[in-house]
């Protein structure tokens, strides 16, 4: 059974943040079409890559596409058409782009009060800085990211993922989710808004909090906690291990692992705030014991006494672990022209009504007639329509 079946979505949206979003809904089977303009009539166009490249297949898999001049008057009235039977519409565009080309909140509206628009902007629909194109890079930048991230007195690092972007997008789907629960009591929409600032300071939490609650300054830890000792990387003999020892008893039984009492009994490593203190030398003392060993060897003696550590593996050797294998996390999806490929899945578990990646992304275009007929448009219309590069 598929979960979000009865929900049709307009994925008006590019390059990472709202598609994601969109994405979400695709996954757990909503009827997702994505809107994007004819070939060659967005300046824009392949800011992800090309079609059947790996950005692409992995956020538009599951979706249909509609190839629409929103520029143009007739491309407009299609959308407007679609709106009135539509549940939720996605678009990240700069503020204001979408009242110019006609499409601004109470006009939607009007067309289908029942409708949830979700905007996902760089800084904000308001504000000073509102109108600034926003990229992720900038945001990690803006949002505190890169000023905890790398080691100490090494300048600041970005994170190696988009993760302003991605935390627009899952923030994006969870206010779509609120207003369509709502909707089932109210019966109206609503336009919910997030930003790639507001994402990434709230997946700052922990160290935002810190500023807003102690008025701490965060600054760079490297790969260690900022305030759980030993927690972070240790060499081994053959690499480097994570290790992630919180609290006093885990602590004890890292120093039975090592077979050290004496650390275990040593007044400067008795307690959270005391390893806190003599950070540096802590981890001088494991850095040389976890040497005697190889990096397998200390996890499985780790493990086995229920101490939190793990390797650090590249994406090959991500896939390849056996627990990753059994999550089922890859998804395998045949491509008319790439052939067997996998992608990534849903990082979620529903008995009843599961995700799944139906099928690859579609070409640009691909399921145009499809959607124009449901709306009622003959043959001889859409055929207008495309010789006129209205639709492609």
């Amino acid at each position: 059974m598929s979960a979000l079946g009865h929900l049709r979505v307009l994925d008006l949206s590019r390059v990472r943040a709202g598609p994601s979003c969109a994405r979400i809904f695709a996954d757990f089977s909503a009827d997702v079409i994505k809107i994007e303009a004819p070939p060659g009539k967005d300046p824009n166009e392949g800011m992800t890559g090309p079609r059947d490249g790996p950005d692409m297949q992995n956020l538009h898999r599951s979706k249909r596409s509609l190839a629409l001049d929103l520029k143009d008057q007739r491309g407009k009235e299609i959308l407007m058409r679609l709106v009135a039977g539509a549940d939720l519409v996605i678009e990240n565009f700069r503020p204001g782009v979408m009242d110019r080309l006609g499409f601004s909140w109470r006009t939607l509206a009007e067309a289908n009060p029942r409708l949830v628009l979700v905007s996902i902007s760089g800084f904000g629909e308001d504000g000073p800085l509102a109108d600034r194109p926003g990229f992720d890079q900038i945001v990690q930048g803006m949002g505190g990211l890169m000023s905890v991230t790398g080691l100490p007195g090494h300048g600041p690092v970005r994170a190696g993922i988009a993760v302003a972007d991605l935390a627009a997008g899952l923030y994006g789907a969870i206010g779509a989710l609120v207003a369509l629960a709502e909707r089932e009591r109210s019966g109206r929409g609503q336009w919910v808004r997030t930003s790639l600032l507001e994402a990434q300071i709230a997946l700052m939490d922990f160290q935002a909090a810190r500023w807003l609650v102690a008025g701490e300054v965060p600054g760079q830890a490297g790969n260690e906690h900022p305030v759980s000792v030993p927690t972070g990387v240790a060499r081994t003999r053959d690499g480097h291990l994570n290790l992630g020892v919180a609290g006093d008893g885990q602590w004890r039984d890292l120093c039975g692992v090592l077979e050290r009492p004496d650390l275990a009994a040593d007044p400067r490593f008795t307690t959270v705030a005391r390893r806190l203190e003599n950070r540096v030398l802590v981890w001088e003392i494991l850095n040389e014991e976890f040497a005697r060993a190889d990096t397998t060897t200390w996890i499985d003696r780790l493990a086995a006494a229920r101490v939190p550590a793990g390797p650090i593996y590249r994406l090959d050797e991500v896939f390849a672990d056996p627990q990753v294998v059994h999550s089922r996390i890859a998804q395998p999806i045949s491509h008319p022209r790439l052939g067997e490929i996998a992608l990534v899945g849903v990082p979620l578990r529903l008995d009843r009504t599961p995700p799944q990646v139906r099928w690859p992304t579609p070409d640009s275009g691909a399921d145009t007639d499809a959607v124009l007929s449901e709306l009622g448009l003959t043959g001889e219309e859409i055929a207008k329509l495309r010789a006129d590069l209205v639709v492609a």
